[in-house]
């Protein structure tokens, strides 16, 4: 797998996965409105290992249910499309569709009366993808999992 090209097309929404989390296959929503990437996270806890604060949480995906374990790269207050602002934690970590793969940052929240688990933001495709909106899951359905 490669850094992502250049200007490769989307759709409105794509499989991905997050291997560094465990999450082998999951929905995305690729939204150009939302600058900021985010990932539905449930029973969020922030704990001190070793003098650096990692995240464990679950992710409830049609797929199944991960427990996942990150480092926490920062807190940030994220206002919402409804205009509600919320502190939420950030994690950096790989994030793979079709072949590609790079690192992008993701901010965690309760997305459970959202669609999707996932949304790719605009910060996360700068530079390396046009998006159609009529169309969905360009990249197709991946036939095999992704490695961490």
């Amino acid at each position: 797998m490669s850094d992502a090209p250049l200007l490769a097309e989307l759709g409105w929404i794509e499989w991905c996965a997050l291997p560094s989390l465990g999450i082998p296959l999951l929905q995305a929503k690729i939204d150009t409105g939302a600058r900021t990437s985010s990932l539905h996270a449930e029973d969020l806890e922030i704990v001190d290992q070793g003098g650096r604060h990692v995240a464990k949480f679950l992710v409830r995906t049609r797929k199944g249910v991960y427990a996942c374990e990150c480092p926490v790269k920062d807190e940030r207050h994220v206002k919402s499309s409804s205009g509600h602002e919320e502190l939420r934690v950030v994690i950096e970590t790989t994030y793979v569709i079709q072949r590609v793969r790079w690192t992008i940052e993701l901010t965690l929240t309760d997305r459970t009366t959202m669609r999707f688990p996932m949304l790719l933001g605009r910060r996360a495709m700068a530079g390396r993808f046009v998006v159609d909106p009529s169309r969905r899951y360009v990249c197709g359905k991946p036939k095999r999992k992704f490695k961490s």
